[in-house]
């Protein structure tokens, strides 16, 4: 263990902690610059490098250390100077349990433990949060998932085939150097085919399917590959976290849902839960994201024109450990209203909203209008050689494909795409909580996937996406299919209009394990396709 000092914040570096098997854990622990304490400790637990410079960026540790937290990053287990085998998901409930109880002791610790930090980072949280040490006292995760069965490993039983091929490619490098630490030889060599196969996805831009399926990543431990057991919900609906939250969130993050589940948990839990939801993607929070400009006033360093993120977060925990009074109340919902480019403070989430149908007409026709008989359904042939392409979304891929609000032409300009659009808005429709389209669909052959996205389109006639979603079922039909689109919050504004679309892939985002295959969607009385909006302000109510 070394000491050194970070201009005025002094840090301990590979401070080690020892879970309950032996494996040993390192720390840097970044200490408070005046005082001795004691204080309270604000842990995060990292897989990508507890001195990586960009995670740093995120968690910022001599700010949080300036403000009396006593800092702990922790590499997770199997993962740079910590001992142990790296198995995603797998060991994060006992570790997480052992480590805030080990933080809770270290020298000028108080005894209270906060854990924070974005992504995996997040997942953690909610881990140690189920599994219950007495320490620990609030949990703050960003951009992170619940189920990894809805958005991390698969969404609608469609395997996130894209995301789980860059993040566990993005991962390899440490794990192959301390595979083959003994074997210089065998290292090199896996090495350079982990350095191909990474030049192939990322700077190539991971043109074909093998791209996103290179031999080395089936040696490569990765969310739900890696042998150990399934991977579960750090929560469930029957065990809520009893303890203050603040969770974050982003309307284009591949992990958006799972935050607003949690939050709703966390709140049922009885303690503060806090939300705070921006127009942001799971890398970039600046408020500039994809093709949309939000405004001044969206990114994360000036929110709804006051406090920087991490400051709001540590206003937030100063607040519910009792250190200081927070600018807002422990439970304050505050979420980006696209559209409209505004903060809205909400009573909670999700809002009161009615549920809105919007039906799918014949001649590429949506209206509140139910469809009329004798109306023919649209097909489309679909093409596993040539599946329909993701173009921008909640998407965590590569830089070929950036995620958040994208204009949609050349998807809906495809033959294998159907489009449906509502007439121009004469009022302000305002949109709040969470999209749903019901499908009655039929198709030739299985398995077969159904994509729907909801987009909004300009008096331009440009088409934007806001967001989508994905259902896996067997061939056959037709028959009833869900497909679940997630949350959004948008108003669609006078003279815009409402535009639903409909395919059978979203390449290489979702794995495409459909054959080739004539896919059907009705929409007679008898077999009402619609799109279902969770409208809060209609204003004289929709067009069609």
């Amino acid at each position: 263990m070394e000491a050194d000092v970070r201009a005025d914040v002094t840090v301990e570096s590979d401070v080690e902690a020892v879970m309950r098997d032996g494996t040993v854990l390192r720390a840097d622990i970044h200490r408070p610059p005046t005082g001795r304490g004691p204080w309270p400790v604000l842990l995060a637990r990292c897989p990508y490098g507890k001195r990586d410079p960009g995670m740093l960026a995120r968690l910022g540790p001599a700010a949080a250390a300036r403000r009396g937290y006593l800092v702990v990053i922790q590499d997770t287990r199997g993962r740079f100077t910590s001992g142990g085998e790296w198995e995603p998901l797998v060991n994060e409930y006992a570790d997480g349990y052992d480590t805030v109880r080990w933080a809770a002791r270290l020298p000028a610790a108080d005894g209270r433990v906060a854990m924070y930090g974005p992504s995996y980072l997040g997942f953690v949280q909610w881990a140690a949060a189920a599994a219950g040490p007495p320490e620990l006292a609030a949990v703050l995760p960003e951009f992170t998932w619940s189920d990894p069965a809805d958005g991390l490993v698969s969404r609608g039983g469609a395997p996130e085939r894209g995301l789980v091929a860059q993040w566990t490619l993005g991962l390899g490098f440490d794990l192959l150097k301390r595979r083959h630490a003994d074997a210089p030889q065998e290292r090199r060599r896996a090495l350079r085919e982990w350095a191909d196969a990474f030049a192939a996805l990322h700077r190539r831009g991971g043109t074909t399917a093998e791209d996103w399926a290179p031999p080395i990543l089936d040696t490569l431990p990765g969310p739900g590959r890696s042998g150990g057991p399934a991977p579960r919900p750090a929560l469930d609906g029957s065990a809520p976290p009893c303890l203050p939250t603040l969770t974050i969130a982003g309307w284009y993050d591949a992990f958006l849902q799972g935050g607003l589940d949690h939050h709703v948990l966390a709140r049922a839990g009885g303690h503060p839960a806090a939300l705070i939801v921006g127009p942001w993607t799971h890398e970039d929070q600046t408020g500039r994201t994809g093709a949309a400009d939000f405004g001044p006033n969206a990114g994360q360093h000036a929110i709804d024109g006051g406090p920087a993120l991490l400051d709001r977060e540590l206003d937030w925990l100063d607040g519910v450990l009792g250190r200081g009074r927070a600018a807002e109340p422990a439970d304050t919902v505050l979420v980006f209203v696209m559209g409209a480019n505004t903060w809205r403070r909400l009573d909670r989430w999700p809002p009161d909203a009615v549920d809105t149908d919007w039906f799918l007409r014949s001649g590429g026709v949506l209206s509140a209008r139910p469809p009329e008989p004798d109306e023919a359904p649209d097909t489309f042939d679909h093409d596993p050689a040539d599946p329909a392409p993701v173009r921008g979304g909640a998407l965590l891929l590569t830089a070929a494909y950036p995620a958040g609000p994208s204009d949609q032409g050349p998807v809906e300009a495809r033959p294998d795409v159907l489009v449906f659009t509502g007439e121009p808005l004469a009022e302000p429709l305002e949109v709040i909580g969470r999209v749903r389209v019901l499908l009655v669909a039929a198709a030739s052959a299985g398995p077969a996937d159904w994509v729907a996205r909801l987009c909004d389109v300009a008096p331009d006639g440009t088409s934007v996406n806001l967001t989508d979603g994905i259902v896996r079922t067997g061939a056959g039909g037709p028959a009833e299919v869900t497909v679940d689109l997630w949350s959004t919050a948008h108003v669609f504004l006078p003279g815009h209009r409402v535009r639903l679309q409909v395919a059978a892939a979203g390449h290489p985002r979702w794995e495409c394990a459909s054959p080739a295959a004539v896919r059907t969607v009705f929409h007679d009385p008898d077999r009402p396709s619609r799109l279902v909006l969770p409208v809060t302000d209609r204003r004289g109510g929709h067009a069609g």
